[in-house]
């Protein structure tokens, strides 16, 4: 009776084990994102996507994610090669400036998948690249930007650039498209601050550009257009009325002074929590888009205004919405060269 009975103690120790193995094999899902130089609190490029990711772990019992950071472009390929070397089922890189690391690091693990945003990585079926229309979306807010200047009888608005990049000037010539759609006569200022991770340079050429006339400043620069909602926000306070564009992610929050006002007029919605979210999705169900070029645009509102808009009145977001879909239909072709280099 003691043999059958510890036979039977055997029987359900090990099919327990099992059971457990199994389970965990079944649960485990994990997801890297390595960061450029910005970090993952830039509260731009990389947080949007780091958001992204969270949201999807938040939404999936088992899976679990984490990062590292670079501090500087030596670090990208041994950030990549060190969670690949962990075995993640996913890793995200989030910016264009990852494009050879990740074309190396990817030809050294070719079981492991990947996700580029923001560029493509060719003839890799390891690899999915998500790219977005940002020349669309930045058009939306310089018809916003040109609407409000207009209705306040400013002539002038400004753009701020990270890097002087192909994919930075789709921003540029997005958004003074859309200026000019509503007013061909304004004046749309340009500089650029050479990195994406200076809140000074950010912050010297916001006051700049807002002491040359500015109304309202779009950025596409990363941590370095940081300075310029800071920039925003100490001139509201000290009375004077301008505005600042946010992008990547609605950054209203970012912009409030004296409790409860904002200095951010709107933002350039640049889904990148959407991109890292549906491919992690797609990779946990074994749907990984390897080799495919993902294209977010305004049709499928991969780029566009946020849902709310407290600082745009209803005849400007209407007046949005309409210039949206004249986009969406083709009846409206929004540059991706701006001005200064066609």
């Amino acid at each position: 009776m003691k043999k059958i009975l510890s036979f039977a103690l055997i029987l359900v120790l090990v099919g327990g084990l099992l059971a457990g193995c199994g389970a965990a094999e079944e649960e485990s899902f994990s997801v890297g994102l390595i960061t450029d130089v910005g970090g993952i609190d830039d509260k731009s490029f990389n947080q949007s996507t780091w958001e992204g990711i969270v949201r999807f772990e938040e939404d999936n019992e088992g899976v679990t994610t984490k990062y590292l950071q670079s501090d500087s472009d030596a670090d990208y390929i041994p950030n990549l090669s060190t969670f690949s070397d962990e075995g993640l089922n996913l890793i995200v890189a989030p910016g264009f400036l990852f494009e050879e690391a990740m074309a190396e690091v990817s030809a050294n693990f070719p079981e492991q998948k990947y996700l580029i945003i923001d560029t493509v990585v060719g003839e890799r079926d390891n690899v999915a690249s998500a790219v977005f229309a940002e020349h669309e979306g930045s058009f939306l807010v310089g018809v916003a930007a040109a609407l409000k200047a207009e209705a306040e009888g400013q002539d002038t608005v400004g753009f701020i650039g990270g890097m002087d990049f192909d994919l930075i000037q789709k921003f540029e010539a997005g958004f003074e498209a859309g200026v000019y759609a509503v007013n061909p006569d304004m004046n749309v200022l340009i500089e650029y601050a050479g990195s994406f991770a200076d809140t000074q340079i950010g912050q010297t050429l916001a006051a700049k550009m807002y002491d040359q006339g500015a109304y309202i400043i779009y950025h596409a620069a990363g941590g370095t257009g940081n300075g310029l909602i800071k920039e925003a926000k100490d001139r509201r306070t000290n009375g004077e009325e301008v505005w600042a564009i946010g992008v990547d992610k609605d950054q209203y929050e970012d912009g409030i002074y004296e409790g409860d006002q904002s200095a951010i007029l709107t933002s350039m919605m640049k889904r990148v929590d959407v991109a890292a979210y549906d491919v992690s999705e797609r990779t946990m169900n074994d749907d990984f888009p390897g080799g495919e070029v993902l294209v977010y645009n305004l049709a499928n509102n991969g780029v566009g205004l946020p849902d709310e808009n407290p600082n745009l009145s209803d005849d400007i977001v209407s007046s949005v919405a309409e210039y949206k879909t004249q986009v969406v239909d083709g009846d409206i072709t929004v540059p991706e060269l701006p001005t200064r280099l066609q």
